[in-house]
């Protein structure tokens, strides 16, 4: 495997999407045949690396569907997401009548196409569940939202070297076997107790499953399979991730906030457990 920089901006917004930070992350991704990503998000490591297969997995069934939508459907599908793109589906009213569509909707490929819509066109690009599971999000209120074609046919392209599945982090890592590299990009322990944003799917990620993490990346260092987590810099992280063998500080400009004005830099950290 050879790894190289790549620019590929994902097809969906996503709070804490690894894009901006490609270069930390390449400096530090081991060489393997297979990269394992249990938390698949934006899936701009995917898209901006080279390993000869991949398998991304997620508890956000919704987004697996539309990855595995990508996947098998390429351009049709994307004339299909096409329709929702338009000046008429731009306004408030259309907006909340398709996200209750989406929130009703059993057909897979409908779904993944709301799901798109709904992620161009909703608040700040969040993906956001309350806790019976429902997707509630507002309007973002946008001039005129941007439909990433040339970004999903990349995506399409790429899909072929991969496989995506809805399973937990706990399943994915002990599933790792000799040749592969796990990432990890966990929602992140929180800054504060109002900078929570780990409800991207129904029942979140809580501190005992952050500490799972750091004891599955550890346990699978000892199993000859190299891990790279991602996530804030605070002292529980520091802590939980001690076992690692190098750990790289860094800062990033959070751009989650509608306002610039406190968009701040938040320190980061990749723990390496090779």
């Amino acid at each position: 495997m050879t790894k190289k920089v790549r620019m590929i901006r994902p097809f969906l917004k996503w709070a804490g999407s690894k894009y901006r930070v490609l270069e930390h992350i390449h400096e530090m991704l081991p060489a393997g045949e297979r990269l394992i990503e249990p938390f698949a998000g934006s899936g701009a490591v995917f898209m901006n690396t080279e390993f000869d297969r991949y398998l991304l997995a997620d508890t956000n069934a919704d987004l697996i569907n539309v990855y595995q939508t990508v996947q098998a459907h390429g351009e049709s599908f994307i004339a299909e997401c096409t329709r929702l793109f338009q000046s008429r589906t731009n306004q408030e009213a259309y907006y909340y009548r398709r996200r209750d569509e989406f929130n009703r909707c059993r057909d897979p490929q409908r779904k993944a196409a709301l799901f798109i819509y709904l992620n161009r066109h909703g608040y700040n690009g969040l993906c956001r569940y309350n806790a019976a599971g429902i997707f509630n999000v507002p309007f973002g209120r946008y001039k005129q939202p941007y439909f990433p074609a040339q970004e999903l046919q990349a995506f399409h392209e790429k899909a072929k070297q991969a496989e995506f599945v809805h399973l937990d982090f706990d399943a994915v890592m002990q599933s790792a076997q000799l040749g592969d590299v796990v990432y990890c990009d966990p929602p992140y322990v929180p800054l504060s107790r109002s900078a929570n944003f780990t409800c991207y799917s129904a029942g979140g990620f809580d501190m005992p499953q952050q500490q799972r993490l750091a004891d599955l990346a550890e346990q699978t260092r000892q199993r000859g399979i190299p891990v790279l987590i991602s996530n804030h810099n605070t002292r529980f992280t520091r802590n939980a991730y001690r076992a690692a063998n190098n750990i790289k500080r860094f800062s990033v400009r959070r751009f989650i906030s509608c306002n610039g004005e406190k968009r701040q830099n938040a320190g980061e950290l990749l723990a390496l457990f090779s």
